[in-house]
């Protein structure tokens, strides 16, 4: 099943599963089946503990790493090419604890990027989220810049879709 033809649903148990997620105690709570939506959680353990004790920084940029790529991807379609850009994160405060991050995609941001993307230029929106412990206290901003073209109509790659791919 190709990643664009995968449900939310589908995706989020797959996730669970997946190494990389699943020993870094990272678990995808949510997946809106509009793909408009997504939370997660963090839960601090042996795996993912740096050295003071705390959740180590890496983890906490992952569990947010795949977020506004997959919800972007599929709410605009398969006429779009979208690509991680960039990442960033901001350490605010110690994570000792679960710690949740929530992803929110609005038509309102959809809508920006197809204006900018109407005339075949890209966009290189910036999105961000915060992660939260249970009590609500900061622990990180996470800021991602995505890559985003509509497909070119004679069938040509997109160059960064090329560079990427190999």
């Amino acid at each position: 099943m190709s990643r664009r033809t995968m449900s939310a649903r589908t995706l989020r148990r797959a996730m669970n599963w997946w190494p990389p997620y699943l020993f870094a105690g990272v678990r995808v709570l949510h997946l809106a089946d509009d793909w408009s939506s997504a939370r997660v959680r963090l839960r601090l353990h042996r795996f993912n503990t740096n050295y003071v004790g705390t959740h180590f920084g890496g983890s906490l940029f992952a569990m947010g790493d795949p977020f506004w790529m997959l919800l972007t991807m599929n709410r605009l379609g398969r006429e779009y090419v979208v690509w991680d850009k960039a990442g960033e994160i901001e350490f605010v405060s110690p994570g000792r604890g679960d710690v949740f991050a929530d992803f929110k995609l609005t038509e309102d941001r959809l809508e920006e990027i197809r204006e900018a993307t109407e005339d075949g230029g890209k966009a290189l929106p910036w999105f961000e989220n915060d992660v939260v412990a249970a009590d609500g206290t900061v622990v990180a901003r996470v800021h991602k810049q995505l890559y985003v073209r509509r497909k070119r109509l004679d069938g040509q790659q997109d160059r960064a879709e090329r560079t990427t791919t190999g």
